[in-house]
């Protein structure tokens, strides 16, 4: 009997902050799974049929189990294998978690409007940006000197919400970078824009279809 290997299956957009979070947590923790790259315009009846929230990623595990919500990816990556192992202070881990609900909430709003002002009605593309700014200046008062935002090494809060951050500059870059203010922020930024982990989870992969052929990431599984 020839029974196929079952491997996880992850839908994702290649610029999507959400699916980028969560695909850093498996390129983290070498979390072997099957890529379906998706166009949003046009979504698999299969991602569909999985979640009809519509809205990537969406990660399959191998009991049939589907995981469509970006954080819970991280979290189910963490509980499998807690590749952030540096010791964190219990008021570090509830910051982390106050700050991924608040750039969730409130900045993902904000950055919506401001990104695509003339999607949205009576949207005031300098308003919704100086509410972002005033998140990012609250989150520069607490930054200190490390590379990451608490340590050498990458952590939750890192994956969690760079990404964002990462939309924010993208809207105006001119602009954010001439800001002479949130230096901590942009010092953060920058080390992001130029790691490894994020060149290794910024990957080109063909749109998925059904019978496409099996493609992996991390690249190199």
């Amino acid at each position: 009997m020839n029974l196929e290997k079952k491997h996880l299956i992850l839908y994702s957009f290649k610029r999507c902050p959400y699916a980028m979070r969560a695909r850093m947590a498996l390129y983290l923790s070498n979390t072997s799974c099957e890529h379906r790259e998706v166009s949003l315009n046009d979504k698999p009846s299969s991602m569909l049929k999985a979640s009809s929230k519509g809205t990537v990623p969406v990660l399959i595990l191998n009991s049939g189990e589907i995981i469509d919500e970006s954080i819970d990816i991280v979290n189910w990556v963490l509980q499998q294998n807690n590749v952030f192992n540096q010791s964190l202070e219990s008021s570090q881990e509830i910051y982390t978690e106050e700050k991924i609900k608040l750039f969730d909430g409130d900045f993902k709003f904000n950055l919506d409007r401001y990104k695509y002002a003339s999607r949205y009605e009576d949207a005031d593309e300098n308003e919704h940006r100086e509410l972002c700014l005033q998140i990012l200046r609250d989150l520069d008062r607490d930054k200190n000197e490390s590379i990451w935002f608490f340590d050498k090494e990458v952590n939750k809060i890192d994956i969690s919400i760079l990404p964002f951050i990462r939309q924010f500059r993208i809207a105006n870059i001119k602009w954010f970078d001439e800001l002479d203010e949130i230096h901590a922020i942009k010092k953060w930024l920058s080390v992001f824009l130029q790691s490894n982990l994020l060149k290794n989870i910024m990957i080109d992969y063909e749109k998925w279809a059904p019978g496409s052929p099996k493609v992996f990431f991390p690249k190199d599984q």
